[in-house]
């Protein structure tokens, strides 16, 4: 794995993508900052994050996804794979949120924000962007944030996880090279935030209504039997759990 270390940037992400359009990028690289100042977080939120404290990492992959449809695949096995390291920490009550935060019982552990790229020749190359919080401690304006630190009440070496995870980056998507995703897939919905159970949600419009997710999608939409028995599909931002 190549790895690339800045101090502060604005985008980890912006940084990868610059970089694979201007020059041939080893698969897997992997750029990490000690701060950034224009996180992103899904369709356009924030990410912030105390300077040296948590792990703002952004890893290129390519040769993985062969056509458009299989997109969310990627999501799945990212998710998978932080979902591991941080289960050999015996960190408690991890599940993912739909589409792939990582939660500790209600608390929000790490974010995810994948972009990819179309290119000419039909190939995709994606770019893996990841936010977890490690040893940060105060969440004062981010109630629903947690780290491992305070989960844990201890400390971590910020390097050594960082390679864990994207050992296990590597891993997921061989199996998604291999046609194996169906192994991923079934692992996902295992781990999937409040599954199976009834939960409150709001749409785009603020109308508040109880719901069952039965899954997600291969498009990577979330399946919910609502209080009518009928049976809905949202994508990512036309709807909001109330937890």
């Amino acid at each position: 794995m190549k790895l690339i270390k800045l101090n502060a940037i604005d985008s980890t992400n912006d940084f990868l993508k610059d970089m694979s359009r201007n020059e041939v990028v080893e698969n897997f690289t992997t750029v990490v900052a000690e701060s950034q100042t224009k996180g992103k977080g899904q369709m356009g939120s924030t990410w912030n994050s105390e300077q040296g404290k948590n792990i703002i990492m952004s890893t290129l992959v390519k040769e993985v996804l062969q056509d458009a449809s299989d997109i969310f695949h990627l999501n799945v096995a990212v998710s998978l794979a932080v979902i591991e390291v941080l289960e050999a920490l015996n960190i408690p009550k991890l599940s993912i949120k739909w589409p792939n935060d990582i939660m500790s019982d209600t608390k929000k552990l790490a974010g995810i924000l994948i972009e990819n790229s179309f290119k000419s020749d039909n190939r995709i190359e994606s770019i893996v962007g990841i936010g977890l919080n490690v040893n940060q401690k105060d969440f004062m304006l981010l109630p629903k944030a947690t780290s491992l630190a305070i989960v844990m009440n201890k400390e971590y070496d910020l390097e050594d996880l960082l390679n864990k995870i994207v050992f296990q980056i590597r891993k997921k998507c061989a199996l998604i090279v291999s046609n194996q995703s169906e192994i991923l897939w079934k692992e996902y919905h295992q781990k999937l935030f409040k599954i199976g159970i009834p939960v409150a949600f709001e749409d785009v419009n603020q109308n508040q209504f109880m719901g069952i997710i039965q899954k997600v999608t291969d498009e990577g939409k979330l399946q919910i039997i609502i209080e009518d028995d009928s049976i809905k599909t949202f994508g990512i931002k036309e709807i909001a759990m109330l937890y």
